[in-house]
């Protein structure tokens, strides 16, 4: 068959099963890339998902000449439509350079619109035959190509959609193409609502091509908890409860749900921040050292790790609700939802028994911080009368002002032997100068293009963290359990600061860490 014969057979195959030779010497090493966007016109695709793809597409990880991005919604706009409605979330309105403005122009040039609705299949036919038409621009041998699907959508459409990408979108992988799934959490409300939503997609894809993104593990410095771990000497005789009294995991805004109060009131701040987010870290400071660093065998150590915390009791837990949130025209007045909580898990292994992991989250708070900070125990035999001082403390602060720091009780500078605290600090604005830390998002997609599952959540994971949390749960959603007023701009409930007393934490009284300048 000559190449023009090709030609007129291919185009008349958009979307079939066929497959059909290419000239010998025609094959390139990789198949065209299509990263379709489900849910383009929503508030995550717009400030998360394209901004990614577009800061990928400058660093060359996007090229060009193999990548077509597809945009699919319900909302009727064209392309051009589209591409302007992106144009402020990907530069700056203002002072934006003239490379920037080059590089945003040919990366626009690369994405097409497609209407349609999520459980027919008209759209997602027609979704198919122009990703094939852009396989076929791009000289793609069937079999070659690879299909991104990213669901930037609510859970409830995630079932009809993967049915519909299974029935219309699949490609052929045989000659290494692929296609895979990114699904974004809240992955179920409860343990039944995951497994059944597992289910549904588990007959659909296999576990390879299912990729449950949590943002966190994209993080920086979430990332670097492994290597912190076990790439140094230093602390891997003291990860142990013989020398950690306490952990904690935290995460603080200073806002409130400002206009997403409807949203958030459906799942709270368990579901939305600590069932996941703040769970996904513990397992990281709390695993064992995996085999390797292949995806799977990490995994397996996280597993471990979830399917040993002990149910939660009563009295470790606080719920709070900031005054004011049920102002919120789109939230019940009697709304149960907390908007605070601190919640003591305990992890019953050789590693940890007797050490609490408190994990905090609240919004409406007093400052905006995420980070995880290791007490260690007393000094025993204090001979400098330091305890006054305040204990050792690792610290890894998560956003913002990235930094890794040890408090530690040093000499005071003078005449007198007087301790004070101070810290080792490794800041990474001023450590790593003119280093743009990638976006979690930006990180998370490179991997799923890759095929590394390391940094998503496998469904035995899944499974493991909802069986924790449901019980907690379902009594907040019958009102057993009732949460806290308190003021916005405060710590959040006084009980909080009692429940962290009680658990061992001491607090370092007239110590605040100060990021250095540069």
């Amino acid at each position: 068959m000559g190449t023009s014969e090709w030609h007129i057979e291919r185009r008349a195959s958009f979307g079939s099963e066929s497959t059909l030779a290419r000239e010998p010497g025609n094959v390139p090493e990789t198949g065209s890339l299509s990263v379709v966007v489900l849910g383009a016109s929503g508030d995550l695709a717009k400030k998360k998902t394209f901004p990614a793809l577009f800061h990928l597409y400058r660093q060359g990880f996007l090229p060009p000449d193999e990548v077509h991005i597809f945009g699919y919604a319900r909302t009727k706009i064209s392309d051009d439509e589209l591409r302007n409605r992106l144009r402020s979330y990907l530069v700056p309105d203002k002072g934006a350079s003239p490379q920037q403005l080059e590089d945003l122009e040919k990366f626009l040039n690369l994405i097409k619109y497609v209407c349609g609705s999520y459980d027919s299949e008209d759209g997602f036919r027609l979704l198919d035959k122009e990703i094939s038409e852009h396989e076929y621009l791009k000289n793609s041998v069937e079999g070659l190509s690879r299909r991104l699907f990213y669901l930037a959508l609510p859970p409830s459409v995630y079932p009809s959609v993967c049915k519909m990408i299974k029935t219309c979108c699949m490609n052929k992988s045989d000659l290494g193409g692929w296609t895979r799934v990114v699904v974004e959490k809240p992955f179920g409300r409860d343990l039944q609502s995951a497994e059944e939503l597992s289910t549904e997609i588990g007959k659909l894809f296999e576990e390879p091509q299912i990729y449950r993104i949590d943002h966190y593990l994209g993080k920086e410095l979430v990332q670097n908890l492994l290597v912190l771990r076990f790439a140094n000497r230093l602390f891997l005789p003291l990860w142990n409860r013989d020398n950690i009294d306490n952990v904690q995991i935290v995460f603080r805004e200073d806002f409130g749900t400002e206009g997403r109060g409807g949203y958030f009131d459906q799942y709270g701040i368990i579901r939305d921040i600590i069932q996941n987010h703040l769970l996904q870290v513990l397992c990281l400071v709390a695993m064992e050292k995996p085999v390797s660093l292949k995806p799977e065998h990490i995994r397996d150590e996280k597993v471990k790790v979830l399917e040993s915390v002990l149910p939660i009791r009563d009295d470790e837990v606080v719920l709070g609700q900031y005054e004011g949130y049920t102002d919120d025209p789109t939230v019940p007045d009697e709304s149960n939802t907390p908007t605070f909580a601190t919640v003591i898990l305990r992890i019953h292994n050789e590693r940890w028994e007797g050490v609490p992991f408190i994990l905090k989250a609240g919004k409406a708070l007093n400052s905006r911080k995420a980070e995880i900070r290791v007490q260690f125990k007393d000094v025993p035999g204090d001979i400098f009368k330091c305890q006054r001082q305040g204990r050792n403390e690792f610290v890894i602060r998560l956003q913002p002002s990235e930094a890794i720091y040890m408090k530690l009780t040093v000499k005071q500078p003078g005449l007198e032997m007087s301790a004070v605290q101070s810290e080792l600090d490794l800041s990474y604005g001023q450590r790593y100068q003119g280093i743009t830390i990638p976006e979690a998002y930006e990180r998370l997609i490179l991997d799923t293009i890759k095929g590394d599952q390391q940094h998503f959540v496998r469904r035995d994971e899944l499974k493991a963290s909802w069986e924790i949390f449901t019980p907690l749960l379902h009594r907040i959603d019958d009102r057993e359990f009732k949460p806290i007023p308190y003021k916005a701009g405060s710590r959040g409930p006084a009980e909080a600061d009692q429940l962290l007393e009680q658990a061992g934490y001491v607090q370092t009284h007239g110590y605040i860490w100060i990021p250095p300048t540069l």
